[in-house]
């Protein structure tokens, strides 16, 4: 009995080292996005985007990636309480914030408590200014605002332009006004511009506005929820002009209660289209699909997808283990990040040292719930 004892505390002490190079071996990436609120689909999209990389990468062995889950519910107070609630449960890098404004509020304690994040989303050139550990993994907001207005000019989408954007979000505010300058600079004839703000549910000035200075182009840098509402009041007042959208708008087809037909023939620029043919594209919407019920993921989904796998990429290269502190973990990634490569669902992307990717977007127009790569 008594060798079976020692046996018995021999295998005990044996798991116990075990678990404990396992979870040496196990990197805590936190992900920090609105998951309820009206910005959920973005949020959540994101999530699921992270967690289908998460389970591909520990399904290899090596490394694993533990995923921490919070809710900012694109607020930037509930933000930071999302990242300090992130950091006590053991989070050593950020894929995360998910919208502009509650990154920009992060990323500014990030910087001094020396917290890496690489935002899938956030895509304000303000989010890494002067801040060396934040990176992004979606283009930005100058670079949209400047395709945008020449993509329109180049292919004579429309004559005259009217610009629909939400003046209390850094996003649409920092699009709208790099969209002004571009179209400026090259002729392109804005005869409307109208505001609104997060509160706003009624835009029927907006959109008469639009219509009654004679635009057959709308420009709406803005997210999906507005958008619909725009499309809705557009078709109710037999308003039928060209709809140009950016990145914010994709996921409109996902909406609840939404009618897809609203969306018919709306341009928008998306670096992803869950409607491609490519291999990894396939396989990712149909992981994607099963562990979100169903729902068509969105390019919010793959770039979530894709920094996850950076991360990773990067965490390998550097020797990142479980027992790596966040601020030792930060320091190791910059270094990667400002040198690497990565090759990924939304582009072939390499970063500059103020942390934004060189990947750009693409056009496409949706056609029967679907988007078409424009020109095709």
């Amino acid at each position: 009995m008594k060798k079976m004892g020692k046996i018995l505390a021999l295998t005990l002490a044996l798991m116990m080292i075990l678990a404990g190079t396992a979870m040496a071996d196990s990197i805590k990436i936190a992900v920090i996005g609105p998951f309820t609120g009206p910005a959920a689909n973005y949020g959540l999209a994101c999530r699921y985007g992270a967690q289908v990389a998460a389970d591909e990468i520990n399904a290899q062995g090596g490394l694993q990636i533990e995923l921490l889950f919070e809710d900012d519910e694109h607020d930037t107070e509930k933000a930071i309480n999302a990242y300090n609630a992130v950091l006590e449960a053991g989070a050593q890098m950020i894929d995360g914030n998910t919208t502009t404004s509650p990154c920009l509020a992060v990323g500014a304690v990030a910087y001094e408590e020396r917290v890496f994040m690489l935002t899938p989303s956030a895509s304000s050139d303000l989010v890494v200014a002067d801040k060396d550990n934040v990176y992004q993994v979606c283009f930005q907001d100058p670079q949209m605002g400047t395709i945008s207005a020449n993509l329109i000019s180049e292919n004579n989408m429309g004559t005259k332009v009217a610009v629909i954007y939400n003046n209390a979000d850094d996003y649409s505010t920092g699009i709208y006004k790099t969209f002004i300058a571009q179209a400026k600079e090259i002729g392109l004839e804005i005869v409307s511009e109208s505001a609104f703000n997060d509160d706003t549910t009624d835009f029927s000035v907006q959109v008469a506005s639009a219509k009654d200075a004679g635009a057959d182009l709308v420009f709406l840098p803005i997210y999906y929820t507005p958008a619909s509402m725009i499309l809705q009041t557009a078709k109710n007042i037999e308003y039928a002009p060209v709809f140009f959208g950016v990145d914010g708008m994709d996921g409109i087809l996902a909406m609840d209660n939404f009618d897809p037909a609203l969306a018919e023939d709306v341009i928008l620029l998306t670096p992803f289209s869950a409607f491609s043919d490519d291999e990894a594209v396939v396989n990712f919407v149909e992981k994607y699909k099963e562990i979100s019920g169903g729902v068509e993921p969105n390019q919010f989904g793959a770039d979530s997808y894709d920094a996850i796998y950076a991360l990773y990429q990067a965490s390998v290269a550097a020797g990142i283990t479980g027992e790596t502190s966040y601020d030792e973990a930060c320091e190791l990634l910059i270094e990667q990040f400002s040198t690497m490569e990565y090759t990924g669902l939304t582009g072939d992307m390499k970063w500059d040292e103020t942390g934004a990717v060189s990947k750009l977007p693409a056009a496409y127009v949706i056609k029967g719930g679907a988007y078409v790569p424009y020109g095709e």
